[in-house]
């Protein structure tokens, strides 16, 4: 079979092959019956969020760290009134026939495998961003969903937000003229991480699961929760992090998928410990007709996120010091726009304010939910479809390998990799462990 060898899938996991299992179709008015890959940090809030509507049902809560079950499982209860089944090989939920969809708030190398296995097990997904750990196996999720005709939600919320639907439409206008440069702001302040020695694994944790496709090492807790994004193995860094967020408005606002060329530059100039990824780094890409460059620093206190409670209000924002932030260059006019119910401001030739309007974060939030559970009912496109998520994800991983290798890199259109550079292609797909295999053909 061309999926995970069936030896080792029954061997791991006493499943059916996930391939054969055919798809129970959601009706306009059925609920739809979800599991939660990965419930710590972003994926409770998924569960939360998908757990307020009344036609959803959380029916499993998946995570290699069983010792947040009771405490998770009891407060679903208390929200839906049953308790969900909770398990640390996710696979379990797959081999539910009555399972429609699975939302993974994994960390990054775990979210193209999931996602494949669950399109093959006829199991809608919602996957966080970025897409994935490498540029092929992004390309792999795509290919899966649309093999298995699923829908695939990338967590990109801000594609379903109304002002920034208003806010894109604003710079097409002729007004505002053509835009030939973009800059993007992924700015904030991330704390050291503590000097983590190699332990023993925790009572209640399967770190071999944790790991799955990456390289079997020793328990780390700087290899685990959170501090995973500052190592290659696992994450890209607060480029793929935090910014593809911003990447995927300017992506939208330019209306570009690949680009020529990038570069990148930076390095670790503040945050002085083990990390791999950079705290300081900036990324050029060079598109047709149009410049999009990424600015981001780590160390700053300055540069903020707008706090939750008030991206909820009509708080007046200090633009210049907002860290995520997306800037528009048109040959008329000039826009802020942020994410995540920041919202957005136009000004003229002169510089004097045109428009200054707010999104909200929690309805942002909820549209999104609610774009994939109506899309599962549907079988519509979703707003954050897989192919667009692959996309703005892709140019996270060449900001990646330009600021990895220290050179330009040319884009291969053909293969979404790199033209004659050996180096540069070696980063275009990981090396994988068994066997937790993204195969060639999904």
């Amino acid at each position: 079979m061309n999926t995970i060898s069936r030896r080792a899938y029954l061997k791991t996991a006493g499943l059916l092959a996930a391939s054969t299992a055919i798809p129970r179709r959601a009706g306009a008015n059925d609920r739809v019956v979800l599991g939660i890959m990965g419930i710590r940090d972003r994926g409770w809030d998924l569960t939360l969020e998908f757990g307020q509507r009344d036609d959803v049902e959380i029916r499993y809560l998946a995570d290699p760290d069983s010792r947040l079950f009771d405490e998770r499982a009891r407060k679903v209860e208390q929200l839906k009134g049953k308790r969900p089944q909770c398990v640390q090989d996710f696979r379990r939920m797959l081999d539910d026939k009555e399972v429609d969809a699975i939302a993974i708030a994994t960390p990054d190398h775990w979210h193209a495998l999931g996602t494949i296995l669950s399109c093959q097990a006829g199991k809608d997904v919602y996957v966080e961003k970025p897409t994935s750990h490498s540029i092929w196996e992004s390309r792999k999720m795509v290919e899966a969903a649309r093999k298995y005709d699923r829908v695939v939600q990338v967590g990109t919320q801000n594609r379903s937000a109304d002002y920034v639907k208003e806010a894109i439409a604003y710079t097409k206008l002729p007004e505002f003229g053509a835009v030939h440069f973009v800059r993007v702001v992924n700015s904030k302040l991330r704390e050291p991480m503590k000097p983590e020695a190699d332990a023993d694994t925790p009572a209640g944790v399967d770190y071999d699961m944790w790991l799955g496709p990456a390289p079997l090492r020793e328990f780390n807790l700087n290899h685990f929760h959170y501090n995973w994004h500052w190592f290659w193995n696992y994450g890209g860094g607060d480029l793929a992090n935090d910014g593809v967020h911003q990447i995927d408005l300017a992506r939208w606002a330019i209306d570009r998928t690949l680009p020529k060329a990038v570069s990148s530059t930076g390095a670790t100039h503040s945050l002085t410990d083990n990390r791999e990824t950079p705290d300081t780094q900036t990324v050029t890409w060079e598109f047709d007709g149009v410049t999009m460059v990424l600015e981001q620093v780590l160390w700053t206190p300055y540069m903020r996120k707008t706090p939750l409670d008030l991206r909820d209000t009509n708080a007046a924002l200090n633009w210049p010091f907002n860290g995520t932030r997306v800037e528009i260059y048109g040959e008329k006019r000039f826009m802020y726009l942020g994410r995540m119910g920041d919202g957005w401001a136009a000004y003229d030739e002169e510089g004097q304010q045109l428009l200054d309007k707010r999104g909200a974060y929690r309805a942002t939030c909820a549209a999104h939910a609610a774009n994939f559970i109506d899309c599962i009912k549907s079988r519509k496109r979703p707003n954050a479809d897989i192919e667009e998520g692959h996309f703005s994800t892709l140019l996270a991983h060449y900001g990646n390998a330009a600021y990895r290798t220290g050179r330009r890199l040319h884009i291969d259109t053909r293969t979404e990799g790199f033209l004659n550079d050996d180096e540069a292609n070696g980063l275009y797909k990981r090396k994988y462990r068994e066997p937790w295999v993204v195969p060639d053909t999904v």
